[in-house]
């Protein structure tokens, strides 16, 4: 049975990340990347989607402002996809904001000038729950890989803006 869960516990982030990451190399690279990112997941609001005891998926959110969190890296493990993981894990993330007063979540990814099938499968998940692309970022990453800016109203969280 798959539940989602907050996890806190540094080292366990590290773990689930190098896990899921690896396993993704379609999505994630260079190693010298996913590395980084397994101790830069410790300091994020971090979710973990577990089949049972064993982690299939994470979010980690990028808090920016007051008004703002941006999903920095999403993973599920590919044998689980289109099985409504990612979809749950999206869910914590938009009531982990709700309940901390954000206003929007925002997300980067690749744009579809690159022509990379697995990134127009992400582009389609993110637009079927509710985000709309803003800005594409040629530079932001690499010439080769445009980053495409996508933003999600969540609407008024207690905030006065």
């Amino acid at each position: 049975m798959v539940h989602i869960k907050s996890v806190e516990q540094p080292d366990e982030i590290t773990a689930i990340t190098l896990k899921i990451m690896h396993s993704l190399p379609a999505w994630f690279s260079p190693l010298e990347d996913i590395e980084k990112k397994a101790i830069t997941h410790r300091e994020y609001p971090f979710f973990v989607a577990f089949d049972g005891d064993v982690p299939i998926g994470f979010v980690a959110l990028k808090i920016h402002n007051q008004y703002t969190a941006d999903i920095f890296n999403l993973g599920v493990l590919e044998q689980y996809h289109r099985n409504g993981i990612g979809r749950r894990l999206l869910e914590a993330a938009e009531r982990y904001c709700a309940g901390n007063g954000y206003l929007y979540l925002t997300v980067k990814t690749l744009d579809s000038s690159a022509e990379y099938e697995p990134y127009e499968r992400t582009r389609a998940f993110y637009q079927n729950m509710g985000f709309v692309p803003l800005e594409v970022f040629t530079t932001f990453w690499n010439e080769e890989n445009p980053c495409l800016f996508m933003a999600k109203w969540l609407g008024d969280r207690n905030n006065n803006v």
